[in-house]
C-alpha cells in the first residue's frame, strides 16, 4: 500500500472539540477573610465594565477586519494575547478574516478587591441560533491607570456564570487560589489535577479531583485513540499537559463552591522515521512553514478552562478555548 501523509494539525484540536460537542442553592456564613473581601471596593462599576467590553469589541473587530496583529497588545494580555495572535497568523495564511464580533445577553460579575490586579468576568453570547456561542470573558487591570485587557475567554457549554453568587449590591466575591476551606479542592490545585488526568489518565495522582466528562476522561480516551491511529500510519505522537504560569482566577458560587478560570500547557511531539509522512496543516498554519515538518514536529498549545469546584465532590469542567501558539519542525 502507498504511504499516507499525516497532516500535523495539532491532534488534540479535533479531540477536544469533538469531546466538547458531546456533552439548588444554599448559603453559609462567610469566613472572616471573605467578610473582609466583601468590605473592599469593587474593581469598577457595571457601567464601566460595559464600556470596557464595548471598547474591546470595537478594537477586536478592527484587528479582525485588517488581520492586524499589532492591535492585540493594546486590548489583550496573555494567555489570550498569544492565542489570538496565533489565530490571526492562521487567518492571514488562509486569507479569511474572522466574523464580526457582537456580544449580546451580557452580564457582569465584578469582585470586590483590595489590590491589583483588578479584574472582572463577563458572560455573553455571540452568533444566533445553532451558531450561537457562550463566552466567559475575564478582563484584568495590572495597576492603577493601566488599560483593561481581555486575559481569558473560554467558551462555556452551559450558562455556568449565572451560578456566581452576588451580594445585595450586585457584586461578586473572589476566591483565593489557595483557599481550601469549604471547597472540595483549592482552585489552585485544579490545574495540576486536570493536567495529570489528561496526561496519565484517571489513575494519575490527584486526577480523582476531576469529574468524568468531555474535557477530562473522554478527552484522555480520544487522545489515546488518536495516538494509536497515528501509530498505524507510521507516526509517533507524545502529548503531555502541565499547569501553565498564568494566574488562576475564581469567584464564589451560589452553592458556596467556586467557578475557576485556569490555563494548561500542552506539549505535542510528532515524529516519523520516514521523510514526507508529516505535513503542516490545520491549527498549525501560520506558526511554521508548510514544509517544515520532515521527520519531527514539536508544538506548544495553550488551553483555557472554566471549571466549577463544589463544596464536596469533584470539579466539573464547563468550558474551554484551545490554540496552538508555537511550532517547530525538523
Amino acid at each position: 500500500m502507498p504511504a499516507r501523509n499525516v497532516t500535523v494539525a495539532s491532534l488534540c484540536t479535533s479531540c477536544l472539540l469533538a469531546a466538547a460537542l458531546g456533552t439548588g442553592c444554599s448559603e453559609g456564613s462567610p469566613s472572616s477573610a471573605e467578610a473582609e473581601k466583601r468590605a473592599a471596593a469593587p474593581a469598577l462599576s457595571k457601567a464601566q465594565a460595559q464600556q470596557v467590553l464595548d471598547a474591546y469589541t470595537a478594537e477586536a473587530n478592527r484587528a479582525g477586519r485588517k488581520l492586524d496583529r499589532t492591535v492585540l497588545p493594546g486590548i489583550e494580555a496573555d494567555p489570550q494575547l498569544s492565542m489570538d495572535d496565533a489565530s490571526l497568523k492562521l487567518r492571514r495564511v488562509i486569507k479569511r478574516p474572522p466574523p464580526t464580533v457582537r456580544f449580546t445577553n451580557t452580564s457582569f460579575y465584578i469582585p470586590r478587591v483590595s489590590g491589583y490586579p483588578h479584574w472582572f468576568a463577563a458572560g455573553a453570547v455571540t452568533g444566533q441560533g445553532k451558531r450561537s456561542m457562550r463566552h466567559a470573558l475575564l478582563f484584568t487591570q495590572a495597576k492603577a491607570g493601566a488599560p483593561w485587557l481581555l486575559t481569558a475567554n473560554p467558551y462555556p457549554t452551559s450558562d455556568a456564570l449565572s451560578n456566581i453568587a452576588l451580594d445585595p449590591e450586585g457584586f461578586a466575591t473572589s476566591v483565593d487560589a489557595d483557599e481550601r476551606k469549604g471547597l472540595a479542592a483549592a482552585p489552585g490545585k485544579v490545574p495540576a489535577a486536570h493536567a495529570a488526568l489528561l496526561t496519565d489518565g484517571p489513575g494519575a495522582a490527584n486526577a480523582s479531583l476531576m469529574a468524568d466528562g468531555a474535557q477530562t476522561s473522554e478527552t484522555y480516551k480520544a487522545l489515546k485513540q488518536g495516538e494509536k491511529t497515528l501509530a498505524g500510519r507510521g507516526v509517533t505522537l507524545s502529548s503531555r499537559f502541565s499547569p501553565s504560569q498564568y494566574r488562576v482566577f475564581a469567584l464564589r458560587t451560589k452553592d458556596r463552591g467556586a467557578l475557576v478560570w485556569y490555563v494548561l500547557k500542552q506539549n505535542e511531539a510528532y515524529s516519523s522515521s520516514k521523510r514526507g509522512r508529516l505535513a503542516v496543516g490545520g491549527d498549525l498554519l501560520g506558526l511554521v512553514p508548510v514544509k517544515a515538518a520532515r521527520t519531527r514536529m514539536d508544538t506548544t498549545v495553550l488551553v483555557q478552562y472554566l471549571a466549577a469546584v463544589p463544596p464536596k465532590g469533584r470539579a466539573t469542567v464547563t468550558g474551554m478555548y484551545r490554540k496552538a501558539v508555537t511550532a517547530h519542525g525538523t
